[in-house]
């Protein structure tokens, strides 16, 4: 069929605005407006036919959605009041009616019911150009700061701002402080039991007061004008561990940010004064969205320090011979019992990297290792009842329990946990 004849059969389907007319042919001429390429049919039409040239109050394809593409840019823009942004995505969301109405003039055409361009497409494109004008923002289809969603169907613009994210490496200078909020096991974190105060949280709802994340996420929330924050962290050590060296990398995604201009210098001074010496954060970065899953997924190496104390007196020849046995060894290991409560009762094998150590007394020592992420260290040193093995304990015949454990590293197996792909722009 010549475009004519596509233009002709469209208009003998009933009144049809410029835009849906355009829209059939919209894979023709590049740099034209779907508008344009449909005024010019009209046009040419009404010459070819010698008819008087008239332009349509109604179109029943749209139902008038093509000239209101101004109304709903500036609608979006009013929505998007308030918050700063670099990037954002429009969608549109056609009623089935409209959807059906574009089928149906094709079918009446003659067209693949695909042919051209869809209304749903049209309003995306123009709509998302004509707000990124008066935004100052650019277009961006994987994930865009704000999204807004036109609904035909109710007349209204749906906004979703997506989370801004902070990433660093946290010390725990402090014992007894969990990674995140811990609820109380005795209420349920509702901070009542039986209709009073939890006698377990004093009605605080937490076992704990305060969290690396409590001590962390608030400067963030306030930095990025944000509503609430999330930590993620890379693993999480013990309550009772503290965690020093280098630090451990985290996240702290904000939802619902007003801004996204933060300095990350300023922000990690704000935060360490905050913490008041409980927590440190370092190496401050603005990531990618994708961070998130790789503070997550990263397979990373930790190098830990132990207080162990024996049950017996070790000689400091029988202790060497049994860091010797356990340096590079594969430890087979059962869920722990301290944590199988919240945790799968599997059977997992982790490496022992490299480790170290020496008596402070007889009954004494302090210890250094590099392992596998997942192994569980105290376990290594105690045996869990025979759920570990091989074990310093079991190796010795002695009991033996870690009294005190720092985490000093942890770092990416095969490279760092930040590299320039996730870093924004």
């Amino acid at each position: 069929m010549t475009v004519l004849e596509i233009a002709r059969d469209a208009l003998a389907t009933g009144p049809v605005c410029d835009a849906c007319l355009g829209r059939l042919v919209a894979d023709r001429s590049f740099g034209l407006a779907n508008a344009e390429r449909g005024r010019a049919l009209r046009t040419t039409v009404a010459l070819e036919d010698d008819e008087p040239y008239e332009e349509p109050e109604d179109c029943w394809v749209c139902e008038g959605e093509s000239n209101r593409i101004d109304t709903w840019a500036d609608r979006a823009v009013r929505a998007v009041a308030g918050y700063d942004f670099d990037t954002y995505q429009a969608g549109t969301r056609v009623p089935p009616m409209l959807e059906e109405n574009d089928v149906l003039l094709r079918e009446d055409v003659g067209l693949p019911e695909d042919a051209g361009e869809p209304l749903k497409a049209e309003l995306n494109r123009e709509v998302g150009k004509r707000f990124g004008r008066q935004v100052d923002a650019e277009v961006d289809f994987e994930r865009p700061d704000v999204q807004l969603l036109l609904d035909l169907g109710t007349d209204e613009v749906e906004l979703q701002v997506n989370s801004a994210f902070v990433y660093g490496r946290y010390k725990k200078l402090e014992r007894d402080i969990p990674q995140t909020k811990w609820p109380c096991n005795e209420c349920g974190g509702t901070g009542l039991k039986r209709g009073a105060e939890c006698p377990g949280c004093d009605g605080t709802g937490f076992r704990y007061d305060e969290s690396v994340e409590q001590l962390t996420a608030p400067p963030v929330v306030e930095a990025y004008d944000g509503e609430s924050a999330t930590f993620h962290g890379a693993g999480r050590e013990d309550v009772d561990a503290l965690m020093l060296g280098t630090g451990r990398p985290f996240v702290i995604e904000v939802e619902d940010p007003h801004t996204r201009e933060v300095d990350p210098d300023r922000l990690q001074e704000a935060i360490n004064d905050y913490a008041e010496g409980k927590v440190e954060v370092t190496d401050l970065a603005i990531p990618t969205y994708e961070m998130v899953k790789r503070v997550k997924e990263h397979d990373a190496a930790k190098t830990y320090r132990m207080a162990v104390e024996f049950d017996e007196p070790v000689t400091e020849a029988d202790l060497q011979a049994a860091l010797d046995t356990l340096r590079g060894a594969t430890i087979t290991q059962r869920t722990p019992q301290r944590v199988d409560h919240r945790r799968a009762d599997i059977d997992r094998t982790r490496e022992v990297y490299e480790i170290e150590g020496e008596r402070d007394d007889e009954t004494h020592a302090t210890i250094e290792l590099d392992g596998e992420g997942g192994l569980y260290v105290k376990e290594l040193v105690s045996g869990d009842e025979g759920r570990t093995e091989p074990s310093l304990s079991g190796l010795l015949g002695v009991g033996a329990v870690v009294t005190a454990l720092d985490v000093l590293a942890v770092e990416g197996e095969d490279e760092p946990f930040l590299v320039d792909e996730y870093l924004a722009e």
